[in-house]
């Protein structure tokens, strides 16, 4: 995965705000538009609506759908994406279909000119479109149902890998494994060595059935297969250490989870 391009004069001052934030669980956004007044309108109420809110927002702007196509090639880390409809070149309904192939959660809502383009929005499940100029009111109401949308989905999280923020579904996390700095995060598909610590990926992950078995081990409840006083065995076939002083507690979750008691 390569490293992400730095947009160049005049839409450098729309650079990535993600590390100002340092939150792995910030609202990911993505606006194009090919107009410089447009994109600044769009990133300032888009920041607006999540001080509103109380919502942690990464947005990053783009002045074209190529430029934004390239960024979603190394790294499909966007929640919501505001996608202007027409722009030179690739324009915004084909590239919410390049992207629909790969990524069918992602929240799409158009941006346009004419209510021509409207029904456009329906092969890629569009969330909404908004009509230009772009209302502040219908703006935030549409930022507000893509978070319901999103937060019906498993949950997403960004965590920095080899540099690289790299997005994990919560679901797919079988288990994570503390070292010194980092943590290994064990999925299906293989793992990865995540700059963060087990603490704070505990925090990131408070609401789902995840618990702590051992003080360097985090485990998903959904891919436990069995459990006993000093072992747990995962789905993936990995054997982890339960410590005497959690073991009550996990398999307490343990049950409960898989008797509906817990989400």
């Amino acid at each position: 995965m390569g490293q992400r391009k730095e947009l160049g004069n005049p839409w450098e001052r729309f650079g990535p705000l993600c590390e100002k934030k340092g939150r792995v669980t910030a609202l990911q956004i993505a606006i194009c538009d090919d107009e410089p007044a447009m994109l600044e309108y769009l990133d300032a109420l888009v920041n607006q609506w999540g001080e509103s809110r109380g919502e942690p927002v990464n947005a990053q702007c783009f002045p074209s759908a190529q430029a934004l196509w390239f960024t979603w090639e190394e790294s499909p880390r966007f929640d919501v994406l505001l996608l202007d409809i027409q722009m030179q070149g690739l324009d915004g309904v084909s590239l919410a279909h390049k992207i629909r192939e790969k990524d069918t959660r992602s929240v799409i809502i158009f941006i346009t000119g004419t209510v021509e383009f409207a029904a456009e929005g329906y092969d890629v499940s569009a969330l909404h479109y908004l009509l230009k100029p772009v209302d502040e009111e219908k703006l935030f109401f549409c930022l507000d149902r893509a978070v319901a949308q999103l937060r019906r989905a498993p949950k997403q999280l960004l965590l920095p890998v080899a540099g690289v923020q790299t997005r994990f579904s919560a679901e797919d996390i079988f288990y994570a494994e503390a070292f010194a700095h980092t943590v290994c995060i064990h999925t299906g598909e293989g793992q990865a060595e995540a700059q963060i610590s087990i603490s704070a990926l505990e925090q990131a992950l408070a609401n789902e059935p995840f618990i702590r078995c051992h003080r360097s081990y985090l485990v998903n409840l959904r891919h436990i297969r069995r459990i006993d006083k000093t072992e747990l065995s995962m789905d993936d076939g990995a054997q982890l250490p339960v410590s005497r002083r959690l073991y009550a507690a996990v398999n307490d979750a343990f049950i409960r989870f898989f008797k509906g008691e817990e989400s």
